[in-house]
């Protein structure tokens, strides 16, 4: 089978990636080796910057009611998320399993291909294109496309194939999880440090709750699975609860193994989501990380496949991703060393505390873990926009309509806001029509009193300024690429219009 592009893996990060490059026109292959979705979850949840990319895309709807809480922690010590203006500590109580069966429903209307029962077993690229081998359930087959990328999580076939380095530290200590039927379990929603470890706990509904139990001082075992018995005998040493008469759904381990790729991208082939990178999951920010990875670079690679991506375009994924995800490993290694160390931590935890009730720790720590203070380079000094996302504020338009800033991005096109006057922001948007949409609103809707605002398809602000600087046109053609000759428009074409 020939495409544009082969994903490896269909979790949330793999899909999210197949939808934004299916918006786009591009033909997708996913490629995942479970026949089913396994309806296991690590992840109960997602971060606030993860549920402003879904609504986005107009996915966060398809979920359903879901629980949004300011309440959240940094190591254990209670953080509130409402500190920062329209943060919060995310969405809580919807497991990964239902997240990835609505993403492929998403992928599926789109027109993406799901190949499940398919396991890598090689990749060579030669000539422009990627070649894959996979093992079906029909025997070995080839896939050939422009690109790969492995989404296929902390033991990626593609990372090894493809030969990243993957430097990091190994575990020092292992934490279990079960989800349990027909317990009595209080809920403990942040976790509650006890003697001799940390326990965490709540309802994922249908009658499930999730318990995890951390023990102080747990080695990482060689077991690779271990037994409800064994977590339900450390869960009553710990707590005191018995789950006698319980049975689990699903049990697993984790552990603090902190890991990341050194460089996103080799040649054709790019890594995202728990391929890049592993950490302690801290504060539910793992999925969230990498459905960030999937929208920063599903529209690049997509510009690239359809060839109006400036040159270098495809190298700002690495250079922006990177850096948050280094940041991410390092405050959920500082978070578990606060979560999960004996009471020889206390006199840090205390400070910690302490800190955490000035407001400008307060909000600093909640832009961390809430992902809702990353600022992508490209900015000057005195530019408060660029390289920052753009909230999720109602905006006026010229015509009086108030529309969400998230209902502009759906289509994962650019937009260039403006309160200009017509003529004089046509003019500077014309030629990029087909890449970006130009919407006319009215001074007072548009964020810190710019004039026009450039946003990205991922919801990141390009350029904020006068649309007739010049600084306009110099961001279109760094983000968006050339302008059609105007030789080949239709007579009278311009910027598309909301």
């Amino acid at each position: 089978m020939d495409t544009q592009a082969i994903i490896v893996g269909a979790g949330p990060v793999g899909l999210m990636l197949a939808g934004e490059l299916r918006l786009a026109g591009v033909d997708v292959v996913v490629l995942e080796q479970r026949l089913t979705r396994s309806g296991e979850s690590r992840g109960v949840g997602f971060t606030a910057r993860a549920t402003e990319l879904f609504r986005q895309r107009g996915l966060l709807r398809r979920l359903g009611e879901v629980e949004i809480s300011r309440n959240g922690h940094f190591g254990g010590i209670p953080l509130d998320f409402g500190v920062l203006e329209g943060s919060h500590f995310g969405v809580r109580g919807v497991p990964q399993h239902r997240v990835e069966r609505m993403l492929e429903e998403w992928v599926t209307e789109l027109g993406a291909t799901v190949l499940r029962g398919h396991r890598l077993t090689g990749l060579r690229e030669s000539g422009g294109t990627v070649t894959v081998t996979a093992e079906g359930p029909d025997g070995p087959a080839e896939h050939t496309a422009a690109h790969l990328v492995g989404c296929d999580g902390g033991h990626s076939t593609v990372r090894q194939l493809a030969g990243f380095d993957f430097p990091g530290s190994d575990a020092t200590r292992e934490m279990y999880l079960a989800d349990v039927v027909g317990g009595t379990i209080r809920p403990r929603p942040i976790g509650e440090r006890v003697p001799g470890g940390m326990v965490m706990s709540g309802p994922l509904g249908d009658g499930v709750d999730r318990i995890i139990v951390c023990p102080t001082g747990a080695p990482p075992s060689a077991v690779p699975q271990r037994t409800f018995a064994e977590v339900a005998e450390v869960w009553e040493r710990l707590t005191g609860e018995s789950l006698r008469g319980a049975r689990a759904t699903w049990v697993s381990s984790f552990t603090d193994a902190t890991r990341q790729v050194t460089q996103y991208r080799r040649g054709r082939v790019l890594l995202a989501g728990d391929a890049a990178h592993i950490h302690l999951p801290a504060g539910g920010q793992g999925l969230s990380l990498g459905v960030q990875d999937a929208a920063n670079l599903g529209w690049k690679l997509a510009a690239t496949i359809n060839g109006w991506a400036p040159e270098g375009l495809l190298d700002t994924y690495h250079a922006e991703r990177h850096p948050v995800g280094e940041r991410v490993l390092r405050n959920t290694l500082a978070q578990g060393i606060l979560y999960l160390s004996g009471a020889e931590i206390e006199p840090l935890r205390s400070v910690m505390t302490e800190l955490m009730e000035i407001p400008d720790v307060g909000r600093h720590l909640s832009g961390m873990v809430s992902g809702l203070d990353i600022r992508y380079p490209g900015g000057t000094a005195g530019d408060p926009l660029t390289g920052t996302r753009i909230p999720d504020s109602a905006i006026e338009l010229a015509d009086g309509r108030l529309v969400q800033v998230a209902d502009l991005l759906l289509r994962a096109r650019g937009v260039l806001l403006t309160n200009s006057p017509g003529a004089a922001a046509v003019r500077p948007a014309d030629g990029w029509e087909d890449r970006v949409d130009l919407v006319a609103t009215r001074r007072t809707s548009v964020p810190d009193a710019a004039e026009s605002v450039l946003i990205r398809p991922d919801g990141y602000v390009a350029w904020a300024g006068r649309a007739d600087d010049g600084g306009l046109g110099e961001a279109l053609r760094r983000w968006f690429g050339a302008a059609r000759d105007s030789a080949r428009r239709p007579a009278g074409a311009a910027a598309h219009a909301v």
